[in-house]
């Protein structure tokens, strides 16, 4: 039997092991830049376990998200586990470690991208969407005329609070997106660069109401050219056939676009998806870290209104089990301690489905994620669910 690994946060003494660490683990390079080691890094924190020697046998990152839903920010994790750390115990303390860190730092729910999903689902993480990066043939893009009233131009980096605006305008009535507020990203705003290789406005009166941004590639421009559109975003239908006809005018020399797909976005709506083919999915994993701010924080439809009995299980954060009473009304929701035995006991991974809106109730009682009493209506649990999927539109 392999000995408990011991965990701790990582210190400045402990980057140069840790990123040859994460380096071994992810292919990237095991030699940190001439600053990593004299300071911390912004908008994270670390963790790390430890063997008895006192060697580093693993390591896990705590980024330190937003996330919209409906309308309200939620204080959010973003995970990072090393491949290494898995098996022996190791991945399970670090997660619990950086489940504890997170919610003393007020964060209420957590997403990652897993490289494989056992080790998550043993500690209450669940697939909740998928992240797609699709081709699309620069030629299949429909070609509209120009719209008197808009104008098309190229960005400096002095626009790039108005594209951070309208990213939020988007962003901010779903579900899961990230803010990209916060030391993460401070940096998009704190130089005078553009972040891509170019970034194409629409404007309406001098109002930004769409962009795309996108990296040239250094592929040339024959056939195997590619445009990668990092974001194609837009408020108004004119703005996207603006948008989509910009992009359709690389054909020359770049006659495939990369892009991700926001689903129900304006510019979904006006792609021929039947041409796409698919690059690239990721799914992308949910978690409560505190199931009462969870629900507390986050925005909900206004038209939904219930109250709901279960109790939940969590071997991990313990301050996330016991029997709760969900209470829906006028826009928000509060869980409350439930008094009596509930009929409905409902495991972590099915609550981080059901609160991400990427199942129903009654499939979760087939995956024996959600057990109930005899005659008792399990779909009463949908009221977690209300509000529709969530969607993860960067990938970390």
């Amino acid at each position: 039997m392999h000995p408990v690994a011991a965990v701790r946060e990582l210190t400045p003494d402990d980057i140069p092991a840790a990123w040859t660490l994460g380096g071994h683990a992810f292919g990237s390079d095991p030699q940190p830049p001439p600053d990593a080691t004299t300071r911390a890094r912004p908008g994270m924190t670390g963790y790390g376990a430890f063997d008895p020697a006192g060697r580093l046998c693993g390591k896990a990152v705590d980024l330190h998200h937003e996330q919209w839903w409906s309308g309200r920010t939620v204080s959010a994790v973003g995970v990072a586990v090393a491949p290494e750390a898995r098996g022996r115990g190791v991945a399970r303390a670090l997660l619990a470690a950086l489940l504890r860190g997170a919610r003393e730092r007020g964060a209420a729910v957590s997403a990652l991208y897993p490289t494989t999903t056992g080790p998550y689902r043993a500690c209450g993480w669940e697939v909740a969407g998928t992240l797609r990066t699709v081709d699309l043939a620069a030629a299949d893009l429909p070609r509209h005329r120009p719209a008197p009233h808009l104008s098309v131009r190229a960005a400096g980096a002095e626009d790039m609070p108005a594209v951070a605006g309208l990213y939020e305008r988007v962003a901010r009535h779903r579900r899961g997106m990230l803010t990209r507020r916060g030391e993460l990203f401070d940096h998009l705003g704190a130089t005078t660069a553009l972040p891509t290789d170019g970034v194409t406005l629409v404007e309406d009166a001098g109002e930004l109401v769409g962009y795309a941004s996108w990296d040239r590639g250094r592929g040339g421009y024959g056939p195997d050219s590619v445009l990668t559109v990092e974001d194609v975003l837009a408020t108004t239908a004119d703005a996207v056939r603006e948008l989509v006809s910009v992009l359709a005018r690389w054909r020359s020399v770049a006659p495939t676009l990369r892009l991700r797909l926001l689903d129900g976005d304006a510019v979904t709506a006006q792609l021929p998806l039947e041409t796409v083919r698919e690059h690239r999915q990721q799914p992308w994993m949910h978690r409560p870290v505190d199931v009462t701010r969870a629900v507390r924080e986050r925005g909900w439809p206004p038209h939904a209104r219930g109250v709901v009995d279960f109790t939940l299980d969590d071997d991990l954060a313990d301050w996330n089990t016991g029997a709760w009473r969900l209470e829906v009304a006028d826009g928000a929701a509060e869980l409350r301690p439930a008094t009596g035995e509930p009929a409905l006991h409902l495991s972590m991974r099915g609550f981080a489905q059901l609160y991400a809106g990427a199942t129903t109730a009654e499939s979760l009682v087939h995956a024996g994620q959600l057990r109930h009493g005899p005659g008792v209506d399990p779909r009463a649990l949908d009221l977690l669910a209300v509000g529709g999927p969530a969607h993860l539109l960067d990938y970390f």
